[in-house]
């Protein structure tokens, strides 16, 4: 008798135990090129490509800017160190707000998750596909202004393509992601190169005297920083996915690392290649550096120029949604 009822006890216990709800977690299908991949791809957006002319009209010489550009690589990676040790400690997908949730309670970390949802990621998502329709649109309005009408249909059918990618599966949302890092850094190349040629066969008149007439006031430090700063932004957005990491602990760091050294080499060799082929007064009367830097170098193949630009953007339009949803 005590045999069965103890019988009957352990089965209630089971069937309790199956009936409750089992925790749910996000396949972990990103490794270290995919990590790496995802830093690139999220910083390396549109600013590179304008932001130089940002810097040099705040710091108004060469050498300066060289150095401001090489300052906010050392930033951003400070900053992504920082994330990366919160990353290891606390594997959490979710960015800012696990690491909120432990160090201040909920009410912080609700206030930073509802701005996010309904202000900073949309805005961004909006800004960059809003940069990749005009990129996209302007060869086919030559000599005069893309309607806006034009501008925003195709924006938000970029969003909506985009969204719809993510939200059918991680790996088809990683394998975007790859695919447009790749992309990117095509004409990242092509623009080192062809500036490093340009150097070496003895265009160096830019970086003669270069410190000459350069600002030392906090406030044009301080611009040129902010926009720096703009081009790499993106650093911390692989927190936001650590729990489709495979082995957090040693790729998340990784990636990190080599991703914003990457980035940081690029950008300051990128701005080398700009000072070797433009003038400063070109550079600032340029409404898009690398663009012009196109025209100069890469006629009549120029046009490649602003094509691989809309697909940084769109690279990094990826990127912001991916994250978005974490």
């Amino acid at each position: 008798m005590e045999e069965t009822s103890l019988r009957k006890r352990k089965e209630d216990e089971k069937s309790i135990q199956s009936s409750e709800p089992k925790t749910m977690s996000l396949q972990k299908e990103l490794g270290l090129f995919s990590g790496t991949c995802f830093i690139v791809g999220t910083i390396i957006g549109s600013g590179i490509f304008i932001s130089p002319k940002s810097v040099l009209s705040n710091m108004e010489a060469v050498g300066p800017c060289l150095i401001i550009w090489t300052m906010c690589g050392v930033l951003a990676t400070l900053g992504a160190l920082c994330f990366a040790e919160l990353g290891t400690m606390i594997t959490k997908s979710g960015g800012e707000y696990p690491y909120l949730m432990e160090a201040f309670g909920p009410i912080p970390a609700y206030l930073f998750s509802w701005s996010s949802l309904f202000v900073i990621k949309p805005s961004s998502f909006a800004i960059i596909c809003l940069s990749f329709s005009e990129y996209v649109c302007a060869p086919f309005y030559p000599g005069c202004n893309p309607p806006q009408a034009v501008i925003k249909f195709l924006a938000a059918a970029v969003i909506l393509l985009i969204s719809t990618v993510n939200a059918l599966s991680v790996r088809l949302g990683s394998y975007v992601q790859n695919v447009f890092t790749a992309t990117k850094m095509v004409i990242v190349v092509i623009i080192i190169i062809s500036g490093l040629v340009l150097l070496a066969q003895g265009n160096t008149k830019n970086f003669e005297n270069s410190f000459e007439g350069a600002s030392s006031s906090v406030g044009s430090i301080s611009l040129a920083l902010y926009n720096g700063l703009w081009a790499y932004d993106g650093w911390n957005q692989l927190n936001y996915i650590t729990e489709e990491l495979r082995n957090p602990s040693r790729n998340l760091p990784l990636a990190i690392i080599i991703g914003i050294s990457l980035v940081t080499g690029c950008y300051i060799l990128m701005n080398v290649s700009y000072f070797t082929v433009m003038t400063a007064t070109e550079l600032l009367h340029s409404q898009a550096v690398a663009v012009t830097f196109g025209d100069r170098v890469l006629y009549p193949a120029s046009w490649i120029v602003p094509l691989f630009v809309a697909f940084s953007t769109i690279g990094a339009a990826n990127g912001s949604c991916f994250t978005a949803g974490r």
